[in-house]
């Protein structure tokens, strides 16, 4: 129906009033996917190059570490006769008797050391150990500092004020001190564990890597428990954990279910950076002799034993130490891709 131009009444066409098709409706749409915060993360974490090559590297030396040695030929304590201080890829007389009687002999792929044992699977165990103290240090320090920021930051008031200053004090104490004056003092108390069933591992793990462990539960959490609290004290005035507090919610429930897991993006972050610090403060300590017991080998004590031959061997110390410093580098890659792709701020 036509109108007059000068009037301001409708035009009412009905072709003005049909339903929207399916090619309209989708033109309007300006909104991206609803994704959930792990998919975005996780899709932000697969640009980061860096990042996933480290992963790739992290991936590759665990599968060294703890799958190749159970099907490698050479074991880590066996002595092979007459092959000490074999250059890579080297035999000994016996070996090469044996090749040229048809045998066939796996070669030494880095030689071996001045006992005659094979170097590959020493390195490869080596690695092991060292990627399972910084995973298990790493852990104890995770547990004990979340925990004891969140409720630090929960309480707040006097409770926050004493565990705070706590931590300053702690925060003094020398830790290379400490390990030394714990390996002396549970020397003994160990030594009489090892009799008693059940302890046996004692004797195999070696007083100077538990006095490791403990004073990584002593005192390296601290980082951890700082970083918690900060967390928790912006988190804990959400609306969400009023209504909890008003429901009749328990404390601990709180932590744990709402503050605690809100967390846990930065807690992962944190956590692989906390892994290259724990595995390097091992190898730091097993080079100076306060590692793991003999004949386990660890990163630090093989470079440590390679020391005095370097003049003639140089490899059999590069190799452990090349292997650190990718392991190391590496999670501290991942952990900045990890911090770029979970961190809420750096989304734009």
């Amino acid at each position: 129906m036509n109108k007059n131009p000068l009037s301001f009444q409708l035009n009412l066409n009905p072709e003005d009033f049909l339903p929207a098709s399916d090619e309209e409706k989708q033109s309007q749409v300006v909104m991206r996917e609803s994704v959930s915060f792990w998919k975005d993360g996780m899709r932000r974490l697969r640009k980061n190059k860096v990042a996933m090559v480290s992963l790739v590297i992290i991936i590759l030396v665990m599968i060294l570490s703890f799958i190749v040695p159970s099907f490698y030929p050479y074991n880590y304590k066996d002595q092979i006769k007459g092959a000490n201080n074999l250059k890579p890829m080297q035999y000994s007389a016996q070996e090469l008797e044996r090749i040229e009687a048809g045998e066939k002999v796996f070669p030494h792929i880095f030689g071996t050391d001045k006992m005659g044992r094979d170097y590959a699977i020493r390195v490869m165990m080596g690695s092991r150990i060292s990627l399972l103290v910084g995973l298990i240090a790493t852990g104890i320090i995770l547990i004990i500092g979340s925990v004891y920021g969140s409720i630090a930051a929960f309480f707040g008031g006097w409770v926050d004020l004493v565990m705070m200053r706590i931590v300053d004090i702690i925060y003094t104490v020398p830790d290379i001190l400490l390990i030394v004056l714990l390996s002396f003092a549970l020397k003994a108390p160990l030594a009489a564990l090892v009799n008693v069933p059940g302890f046996g591992w004692v004797k195999t793990v070696g007083e100077n890597l538990i006095s490791i462990f403990v004073v990584f539960a002593l005192l390296y959490w601290v980082g951890m428990a700082r970083m918690v609290r900060s967390q928790v004290l912006m988190l804990k005035e959400s609306e969400y954990v009023t209504a909890a507090r008003a429901l009749g919610v328990s404390s601990g429930k709180i932590i744990r279910k709402h503050l605690l897991t809100n967390c846990i993006g930065t807690l992962i972050v944190t956590t692989t950076l906390q892994i290259p610090s724990s595995i390097f403060t091992e190898s730091f300590l097993s080079f100076l002799g306060m590692g793991v017991a003999v004949p386990l080998p660890s990163l630090g004590s093989l470079a440590s034993d390679a020391i005095n031959g370097m003049n003639t061997n140089p490899h059999l110390l590069f190799v452990p130490a090349i292997l650190i410093s990718l392991i190391i580098l590496s999670f501290n890659l991942l952990g900045d891709g990890l911090r770029d792709a979970f961190d809420p701020k750096l989304k734009n």
